[in-house]
């Protein structure tokens, strides 16, 4: 090839290399200028293809995918209350976001893209709404309601529970900054807004009336807690005094539940509120003199009559001390729980005053049985009063009032000698009985004794080591 001929050729192939890499460059810009306002290629954006589309599309396509969610406000208490986004006209938004990201990978990122596809996620950056939907919204949630209808002022209120301070000076919703804030959460992408610590309450000073309602609600407080610490050992139960029979005792306002203040600025007691507590306790506990049902070793229930055992409370003792306790010092209560007085204790105290410990004597069966905490120690047959002589042994609740050995026990006519006595109601008692050869049966009704128990003499022994004074006897047919 002659010198000019390869002239030519270089200069063709320069001006088509030339050309070439000017409609590349022409082609790689216009792709750039292209990629600056549209998604580079491969793009997913919360598993919607983005490629070659621009932001408002992209938005419009990630909102329709979005599913429809719940707003929730949260109240000073901690209670949350939801708004329907779709009632109150709220969108998501994700046009600032979309428009970064654009901004971060535009123009010549869609090259590495060309190789990968870019998997990415978005948060909804903000929300949109139709503001006079959303205030309709908020102002129908039941907090913001009542809200409105609350009224201004500290109040002392009673209730079945006792009493309670009504504070609506405290923890105010303010509802113009409430709203100026959920709507600022929103904007920040907030579905979850906490009004309290968006700094939404408020208090309102108080009135010379609200500082007088503090006051007495204050000493309320301590006068309830001086209460609750008056507990009452009745034996197996204890006792409390409520709030409300706090309540109870205090005097109060004319014509109103709210306790005053006397001309010393104190709360008072009411004593007529104090003693018709003690007599409800009383009522609760006091057994002397009453009947009760009781579930005999043959296995039926028995009615049977307290007469010499019972538990009755000193209503007058017990009066004053609650009285005393109640407006006097700390140390006017003494030790606590306190042991109530009594103008008749027995053995046992409690709702139940038998208790687990006691002698069972059944006269229709001729058997005597002795339960020590609530097991069966001894059992023997018996021999009671004679009910052919009209000298039958009397029913009730009785107890062990004394112990004696080696007594003589003497009558109208007879003259018995015994080694063991325990009497139970005045001259009745059980006692070892060496003169009978049998005991058990129907003996009692034509060879009965004049009223005792008459007990074996080996069990005799044996009951009279194991049981103690005050033991109750509970005897019944």
């Amino acid at each position: 090839m002659e010198f000019k001929d390869m002239k030519k050729l270089v200069r063709f192939l320069m001006i088509f290399l030339l050309g070439g890499l000017a409609v590349g460059a022409a082609l790689f810009f216009a792709l750039a200028m292209y990629y600056r306002n549209n998604f580079p290629v491969n793009t997913w954006i919360n598993g919607v293809y983005c490629t070659g589309k621009t932001v408002e599309q992209v938005n419009e396509e990630l909102v329709r995918a979005q599913e429809a969610s719940t707003l929730y406000v949260v109240d000073a208490e901690g209670s949350s209350w939801e708004i329907a986004m779709s009632a109150a006209d709220v969108r998501p938004d994700f046009t600032a976001d979309l428009k970064q990201y654009l901004k971060k990978n535009a123009t010549f990122y869609w090259l590495e893209n060309l190789q990968r596809s870019v998997q990415s996620e978005l948060s909804a950056a903000r929300y949109v709404t139709d503001e006079g939907k959303l205030q309709e919204c908020f102002d129908a949630l039941p907090f913001v309601a009542a809200e409105r209808e609350r009224i201004q002022g500290v109040f002392v209120r009673g209730s079945e529970n006792g009493y309670y301070l009504q504070d609506d000076n405290s923890m105010r919703l303010d509802r113009e900054k409430a709203f100026t804030y959920l709507k600022e959460c929103l904007s920040r992408g907030q579905t979850m807004i906490d009004l309290a610590e968006g700094g939404c309450y408020g208090n309102v000073p108080d009135s010379e009336a609200d500082l007088v309602q503090r006051k007495i609600w204050e000493q309320i407080c301590e006068f309830t807690d001086k209460c609750a610490r008056l507990a009452y050992d009745m034996g197996t139960e204890t006792v409390v005094i409520s709030d409300q029979d706090a309540a109870d005792f205090l005097e109060k306002q004319p014509g109103s539940d709210i306790p005053f203040l006397d001309g010393e600025g104190k709360l008072a007691v009411n004593e007529t509120a104090v003693r018709e507590w003690v007599e409800r306790l009383a009522s609760q506990y006091d057994t002397w003199g009453t009947e009760r049902e009781f579930e005999a070793t043959r296995g039926d229930t028995v009615t049977v009559k307290y007469v010499t055992y019972g538990t009755q409370l000193d209503m007058e003792a017990e009066t004053d001390y609650l009285l005393g306790a109640l407006v006097g010092t700390p140390e006017a209560a003494g030790t606590l729980p306190h042991v109530p007085a009594y103008s008749h204790q027995g053995y046992a105290r409690g709702l139940d005053d038998i208790g687990s410990t006691y002698i069972e004597i059944d006269m229709t069966e001729q058997k005597m049985y002795y339960y020590e905490d609530g097991e069966l120690a001894l059992e023997t047959d018996v021999v009671t009063g004679n009910t052919g002589r009209r000298m039958g042994t009397p029913q009730g609740i009785n107890f062990v009032y004394a112990k004696q050995r080696n007594r003589t026990l003497r009558g109208a006519n007879y003259a018995s000698f015994v080694k063991y006595w325990m009497p139970v109601k005045g001259n009745v008692g059980i006692h070892d009985a060496s003169w009978r050869a049998k005991f058990g049966g129907q003996i009692y009704k034509t060879n009965g004794s004049h009223g005792c128990i008459n007990t074996p003499s080996d069990k005799m022994s044996e009951l009279y080591e194991m049981v103690e004074v005050g033991t109750p006897v509970i005897m019944f047919y």
